[in-house]
């Protein structure tokens, strides 16, 4: 989250005591799932996506659902640490009914 809020983004923060309810109302598929559940402009961003994915999602406006990093790769924002090589990931663009495209290659 605050990979987003130094990128620009206003971040509310709600901590719910289960977020399943919350990525399934909002067709997140179960292989997609990342640790974080963020609803920007109509979209769903899910996991450590890139801020300046989420700048081109916006721009872009594709018919989809949202983006996704599923998991939590090492490197992705939020995810770095010292010492540790960042490992490549995808952010996969989803539509409603879970068919997935890369949108990016980190």
């Amino acid at each position: 989250m605050g990979h987003l809020r130094a990128s620009g983004y206003p971040v509310k923060v709600e901590d719910v005591r289960d977020i399943t309810p919350i990525k399934r109302r909002y067709n997140v598929p179960e292989r997609l799932e990342g640790c974080h559940t963020a609803l920007v402009e109509g979209y769903v961003v899910e996991g450590h996506v890139p801020a300046d994915l989420i700048d081109r999602l916006l721009r872009e406006r594709p018919p989809a659902a949202g983006l996704a990093v599923p998991g939590m790769p090492a490197g992705s924002p939020g995810m770095e640490a010292p010492g540790q090589a960042p490992e490549p990931y995808q952010v996969l663009l989803f539509d409603r009914s879970g068919k997935t495209a890369v949108f990016a290659s980190r």
